[in-house]
């Protein structure tokens, strides 16, 4: 159960990050976008609303009920290719955040 904690404290720092970047403010997406079939809804999304809306907003589900977390996360390289346009001390954070993340939920070795 610890993993739960630490995803949820992960992601509240996700938050923050993206918050502190100028990244947490993002127009919510309508149904149509965000059923796209697209990996991170690319074709509908950017990575902010992407992050906001589909990836914390499920995680956080998932958490609270105690669901089964997904296996395998690869996140953090997809933020490095679509945040480019952001400084880097805006998508900085936020990326080393996901990081935490991938390693967190299995898909990556070590941060």
């Amino acid at each position: 159960m610890a993993i739960y904690l630490e995803l949820s404290d992960a992601l509240a720092r996700l938050e923050a990050a993206m918050r502190a970047g100028s990244m947490w403010r993002q127009d919510e997406p309508d149904a149509a976008a965000m059923a796209s079939r697209e990996p991170f809804c690319i074709d509908t999304l950017t990575m902010p609303q992407w992050l906001r809306f589909v990836l914390v907003a499920r995680l956080k589900v998932l958490i609270d009920q105690r669901l089964p977390l997904p296996q395998g996360s690869q996140i953090a390289p997809a933020a490095e290719l679509y945040l480019k346009g952001y400084s880097n001390g805006a998508r900085m954070p936020v990326i080393g955040v996901l990081r935490e993340i991938d390693v967190l939920l299995g898909g990556a070795d070590a941060v």
